[in-house]
């Protein structure tokens, strides 16, 4: 395996994506019709913030003897995002205290796991980006192993493909497809100023009614024809 994504301080996307809210791309996703609101994964951290592209991983589980939990986190470029199928499972772990060491170091921009994690502390005290279903103990070796790398992967019922765009912080995490990034940031930009200029005018003494009627509030997140 070789690096498969350049660093992402390269890329003008994630610079973007990274000036806002995961409720700003969520509202152009849905302006947009694409369903990629990632759910039931939640970072450890409150303040957690993610941005990067995925480099995906498929776990199943071993049958017989054989089999790895895998190494590919050697070869990941800065700025990665490391996202995980394990079938949303909570009683076997795939990421742990040396991935996160190994992912934090290398500058890996976070993790994103349909499943469950374990040695959270190592990750909070690093303010590692790990997003999980949730924590627990028990090991993923003799019990899972990496089928695949950079295929597709369904994590919190989105399809996740290699290459594609994370967006994470303290509300979840969300996906942008790498084909429509640029229209997704054009709406969910917008969307970030209309709601400003809300708020600046409620600051202001206008009603909340009034200045949601002068932006196009409910309107924001309307699929569009």
């Amino acid at each position: 395996m070789t690096e498969t994504l350049p660093d992402s301080g390269t890329d003008p996307a994630v610079r973007d994506l990274a000036l806002l809210d995961t409720s700003h791309v969520s509202d152009a996703l849905d302006k947009l019709g694409i369903n990629a609101q990632i759910a039931g994964l939640l970072p450890l951290q409150r303040t957690s913030r993610l941005v990067g592209r995925a480099f995906t991983v498929r776990y199943v589980p071993i049958t017989g003897t054989g089999g790895t939990v895998g190494d590919y986190i050697d070869d990941l470029a800065p700025g990665t995002v490391v996202v995980i199928e394990n079938a949303g499972r909570l009683d076997v772990t795939v990421w742990g205290d040396l991935l996160t060491a190994t992912a934090s170091q290398r500058g890996v921009a976070g993790t994103v796991i349909d499943g469950v994690c374990r040695d959270s502390d190592r990750a909070v005290d690093l303010d590692y980006p790990l997003y999980a279903r949730s924590r627990w103990m028990r090991t993923g070796k003799d019990r899972v192993r990496v089928e695949s790398y950079d295929i597709p992967v369904t994590v919190g019922g989105v399809c996740v493909e290699a290459a594609d765009y994370l967006v994470g912080d303290g509300d979840g995490v969300v996906c942008v497809p790498a084909a429509r990034v640029h229209e997704v940031i054009d709406i969910a930009a917008g969307i970030r100023e209309a709601e400003e200029a809300i708020r600046a005018a409620v600051e202001g003494g206008a009603s909340l009614r009034d200045a949601r009627a002068a932006n196009g509030y409910h309107t924001l997140q309307t699929r569009k024809d």
